[in-house]
Order: C-alpha cells, then sequence, then structure tokens
C-alpha cells in the first residue's frame, strides 16, 4: 500500500474525526497564536520587546514541551507549538538583551 494511500485513508477515518475534535488537536492550534505573534514581532523595533514578558514565555514553553512529552498519548501537535514558541522567544530575548547594551 502506498504512503499516499495511507495518507488518505487515514484523514478520513473516525479515529482522525475523533482527534480533530479532541483538545489535544484544538488546544495546540489555539495555543499556536503566541508563537505566531512572537515570529511577527522578530520584524518590529527591539525596544518594543518587553523582557519580562520575553522570559516568562522562555519559561513558559519549557516547561510545556517537557509536559507535551510526557501527556498519554503523546501530543507532538503541542510539543511542536511550544519548539517553535521557544525559538522565537529566544530570538526575541537576544534581540532585547542586544538592544539594551549600552557602549561606553
Amino acid at each position: 500500500m502506498s504512503s499516499f494511500k495511507k495518507a488518505t485513508d487515514y484523514v478520513f477515518s473516525k479515529a482522525f474525526l475523533k482527534y480533530l475534535c479532541s483538545t489535544h488537536f484544538w488546544g495546540p492550534v489555539s495555543n499556536f497564536g503566541i508563537p505566531l505573534a512572537a515570529v511577527m514581532d522578530l520584524k518590529k523595533e527591539p525596544d518594543l520587546i518587553s523582557g519580562p514578558m520575553t522570559f516568562s514565555l522562555i519559561g513558559y514553553s519549557a516547561v510545556f514541551m517537557r509536559y507535551a512529552t510526557q501527556v498519554t498519548p503523546w501530543n507532538p501537535l503541542l510539543f511542536l507549538c511550544h519548539f517553535v514558541n521557544e525559538g522565537a522567544q529566544l530570538g526575541q530575548g537576544y534581540r532585547f538583551v542586544n538592544g539594551r547594551r549600552v557602549c561606553v
């Protein structure tokens, strides 16, 4: 059986429909707004970055990446959401620190 046939069989199965109607799907999908906003903010000026919020979100995503690997069943979509957010927030944190360096 081809990979395409397997994929289409799964997409049209009751198991996939059940997954689409679960919090394992909609939780991460709705949570993707945070990393999307962070990625979009990478284009803005560094002086607009909130340091406390950025560093809080770095910790938040690190904790929930770990959580995503521990829930049963494993939730790769939740892990991906927090992995993307961790990278974006680390980029923002770098820009925040770098933008506040004072040259003497």
